[in-house]
């Protein structure tokens, strides 16, 4: 499903609604300066921010559908329940003497004694959603141990209907990758996966997994296609990854180390996930890292969608709201070589090193690797002195490639002034500013950055997101809200492009039924993907970003009047695009004027988000409640009368 093939409706869209809408009784004017070309546009100043949080990775965006495969967390069998016949008597070990693969050693052991089907069934990511007339690529790593059994592969439904079965025979000896194409005759959001005996005998079996067929770019073992596509339509500038509080870890033998997770799938090790007991009211005790979405998946990823690859690595620090471990600063040598290790896999020829294990992968071609985040949301003297260490060797290694700084995890405060402080006096090239807060915060600042320090370091503002209630509340919603409140500061962001960089709304990904923290741009269950608002609002950012700043005045409001707007100019096409916030309760009449230059008369493209209440959001359900709808009107001599919505964000490209 492409999201940005839905935002075009019929060309009366505009007019129509024109005639339910009473307009104000003295229009404000929007000037736009045509002629007046102001600060140049990072052409990756949208993008998207990836942490595997909410089930974003395993039970998300890695299409693997069976949790816990390898048998290898804590718990062994979790995921898994022992599945028998009425009759069928048989026992399950867990093992791991004579492992399929030492780095990955546990595996289980299925006896059945014949008196009927014996053995497992796996749950999937609450449920795994398989759809009727797709294929599903089953594989496994099985060891007949004794007797002749059959191993009999099958899907349930939810409620128990057998959807497929496919019969393995003639079992080796040694352990052998066996595979199966299954076909369900239904859809369903909770079937499950089951491994069974079929005869007497003993069976060992490790690395169960289970793929769609229909993968992103249809490859094996990749990634759900549905959540790509939905990523691909925002046009992303960059891609920030893997996280996020997962880059730290909750201590420092917790933290993301990317090394471990490249090479063979059957060879990363599992990692606990922090999110796993974050919080006492959402607790997730089945979140583990398989990484199978690792490094080199995420460099993939971003050459797929045409993002720029932004990876933050740990800079020796546990996070700070958790146990806060250091490295020693005389022991930190490792964690920087990590980072220009790093920059050798996504850059290096393929006679380095680490440039050859890329091109053993699969990719001889570089990454193109331009920047990289020393920490995620640290704070404080001890990360200062750390982030200098990292500074200085990668950019006598690497002077061209741009740091990421952090700011800490506010966006105010004495903490943040000074990481200010310091990362000036360092140089910092970019430094990440975090917020999660009420929406009238995003209205207050959208003039935040016009007063910021021109000959400063840069601003990458890296987690932003309105909070309908308040952080880390359950009861946040996607609304549309939120999304205009966003969307009022994006603006201000825009207008200093000279000063911001980039930006990016996080988290990315939920499931809706395993997530920690809301709200969240794209929520997601086994079968459904569905975009919010607050998606809405960035495509329509991403999609329409242009060139260069147009100085933009407003003039006309009235005190009750709450207008947000900027103005930028599209090199390739000529277009001046506008971007307007109504946030009033009423529609409000515009005179729009394109000044300077040549303002001759042609169409103007209008792309309006609203919807009837500000509480409005989207659902598996409703998916498209709130939608972005395009008309196309026409303007001579540079001027154009627009009535914006109530509660609308619109934006206007003018030929």
């Amino acid at each position: 499903m492409k999201f940005k093939n839905q935002i075009a409706v019929g060309a009366g869209f505009l007019t129509a609604l024109a005639f339910t809408l009473a307009a104000t009784a003295s229009p404000a004017t929007i000037t736009i300066q045509a002629d007046q070309l102001g600060a140049k546009i990072n052409p990756a100043m949208w993008g998207i921010f990836f942490e595997d949080i909410n089930f974003g990775a395993d039970g998300g965006l890695y299409a693997e559908l069976v949790k816990n495969r390898g048998f290898e967390f804590p718990d062994p069998l979790m995921g898994w329940i022992i599945n028998r016949a009425q009759l069928a008597k048989g026992e399950v070990t867990v093992r791991d003497d004579a492992p399929f693969n030492a780095k990955n050693s546990h595996y289980v052991r299925v006896r059945s004694e014949g008196t009927g089907l014996f053995g497992l069934s796996n749950e999937g990511f609450r449920g795994m959603g398989v759809k009727a007339g797709e294929t599903y690529d089953f594989s496994a790593q099985i060891r007949s141990v004794e007797g002749k059994p059959v191993l009999k592969v099958q899907l349930y439904g939810g409620d128990g209907t057998l959807l497929e079965s496919v019969d393995l025979k003639k079992l080796s000896g040694d352990w052998q990758k066996y595979t199966a194409t299954l076909h369900p005759k239904d859809t369903d959001p909770k079937a499950r996966l089951a491994v069974l005996l079929d005869g007497r005998g003993t069976v060992d079996l490790d690395f169960v997994s289970l793929f769609p067929e229909n993968t992103w770019k249809h490859r094996s073992g990749g990634l759900r296609a549905d959540m790509v596509q939905a990523l691909a339509d925002l046009h992303p500038g960059f891609m920030r990854f893997p996280g996020g509080c997962i880059v730290e870890g909750p201590w420092l033998d917790g933290r993301y180390q990317w090394k471990k997770t490249i090479g063979p799938v059957e060879e990363r090790p599992l990692l606990f996930n922090r999110w796993n007991t974050e919080f006492v009211h959402r607790p997730t005790p089945d979140y583990y890292q398989s990484f199978g979405l690792g490094f080199f998946e995420f460099f993939q990823l971003c050459e797929d969608i045409g993002a720029s690859p932004l990876p933050i690595l740990n800079c020796g620090m546990a996070c700070e709201f958790n146990s806060g471990e250091l490295c020693p600063l005389d022991q930190l040598q490792p964690y920087i070589q990590d980072a220009l290790d790093l920059i050798e896999f996504a850059n290096g020829d393929t006679n380095t090193v680490w440039g050859a294990q890329r091109a053993a992968l699969g990719h001889p071609e570089p990454f193109h690797l331009k920047m990289l985040g020393v920490g995620n949301e640290q704070w404080g003297e001890q990360y200062f002195e750390r982030y200098a260490k990292f500074a200085a060797a990668i950019k006598e290694k690497y002077p061209d490639i741009q740091l990421i700084s952090a700011s800490g995890p506010d966006p105010a405060g004495d903490r943040f002034n000074l990481a200010w402080k310091k990362l000036r006096e360092l140089h910092a090239d970019i430094i990440d500013e975090h917020c999660y807060a009420k929406p009238e915060w995003f209205f207050n600042n959208a003039h935040r950055y016009d007063r910021y320090d021109r000959t400063g370091p840069k601003v990458f503002m890296g987690e932003y997101a309105a909070q309908s209630v308040g952080v880390v509340s359950t009861k946040n919603r996607n609304n549309l809200e939120t999304a205009l409140a966003e969307a009022a500061y994006l603006t201000g962001l825009e207008r200093n492009a000279d000063v911001v960089r980039m930006a990016s709304y996080a988290p990315l990904f939920a499931n809706t039924e395993a997530w920690q923290w809301t709200p969240d741009l794209i929520w997601v269950d086994s079968l459904h993907v569905t975009p919010t608002p607050n998606y809405f609002v960035q495509q329509m950012f991403s999609c329409n970003r242009g060139d260069e700043v147009l100085p933009l005045e407003l003039s006309g409001l009235g005190k009750s009047d709450s207008l947000y707007a900027s103005a930028v100019k599209d090199d390739a096409t000529g277009e001046v695009i506008v971007k307007v916030v109504n946030a009033n309760s009423q529609p409000c009449q515009a005179n729009l004027k394109i000044a300077g230059g040549k303002t001759g008369s042609g169409q103007v493209t209008v792309t309006v988000l609203a919807s009837g209440n500000l509480a409005d959001q989207n659902a598996a359900s409703q998916p498209l409640k709130v939608l972005p709808k395009t008309a196309t009107e026409s303007y001579r001599g540079g001027k154009l009368k627009q009535s914006f919505p109530a509660n609308s964000f619109t934006v206007l490209r003018f030929e």
